[in-house]
Formats: C-alpha cells, structure tokens, sequence
C-alpha cells in the first residue's frame, strides 16, 4: 500500500480552522486529513501555542476549546523532529514552514501568507493558497 502523502499548514490556516469552522481554510485542513497527514516541528507547534495563546481570541473561543484544538493537532499529526534550518524566505519567521517541508518530504505547503506563496514552487514543493487546495 503507497505511503499518504504528507503536508505542511501555515499557522494562520490552522487558526482560521478553529475559529472559522466553515471556512475555506477548515476546508483545505480537513482535504489535508482526508488525503494524507499533517506535519508539525517544534519550531511550528511552538508558534501555533503562542498565537493560540493570545487574549484576543478570548472573545471568539476560549482558552480550554484552544488547547484541545492544541492537543488533538498534536495527536493526529506527524511529527517531524529533525528539521534542517532553511533560510530563504522574506520573512525569516516562515523558514521554519519550509524547512518543515523539505525535512519531511511534503510536496505542499498550504497557506496564506504572500511572502511564502512568492516562493511557489520552492525545491519541488508546491505551495499554494487553501482555496487552491480545496478546490
């Protein structure tokens, strides 16, 4: 049996996920599930607790609904714990994105983000808008 695909999903689609479930971003995270699975690094669960950890969401899901999301990501995620440093993108900050890419051999990267969708493709590794994806 082949072996599933695997990608990666910027932050800010991850959080679109939770807090917007009809969203077109819940939409491609669960095309991501239902396709293949989802990698995650210590560098990229580290930013998604710390955007999750942020009052501002207060208003829209609370604190115990954000660490299960948190959580059950953990669960269901692969988890890629050797990635090689990439510097290559405008924004430093989304290297780790990239590097996550490569280290665990995902051919998509699924985001929003213009500095790491002015990279499309990026070694071989598509990168491509949620509205792409899903569609």
């Amino acid at each position: 049996m082949p072996e599933k695909p695997v990608f990666v999903v910027d932050t800010n689609v991850l959080v679109s996920r939770l807090l917007l479930p009809n969203s077109v971003s819940a939409k491609a995270v669960r095309l991501v599930m239902a396709r293949g699975r989802l990698l995650v690094s210590d560098e990229t669960l580290a930013e998604l607790a710390d955007v999750l950890a942020r009052p501002k969401f207060d208003a829209y899901v609370s604190v115990d609904e954000r660490k299960e999301f948190l959580r059950l990501l953990i669960r269901v995620a692969q988890f890629v714990p050797h990635v090689v440093p990439v510097q290559a993108c405008r924004d430093p900050k989304d290297d780790k994105f990239l590097a996550l890419a490569l280290s665990g051999g995902a051919k998509t990267i699924v985001t929003g983000d213009a500095d790491l969708l002015a990279l499309h493709p990026f070694r071989g590794v598509q990168i491509v808008k949620p509205s792409v994806f899903e569609s």
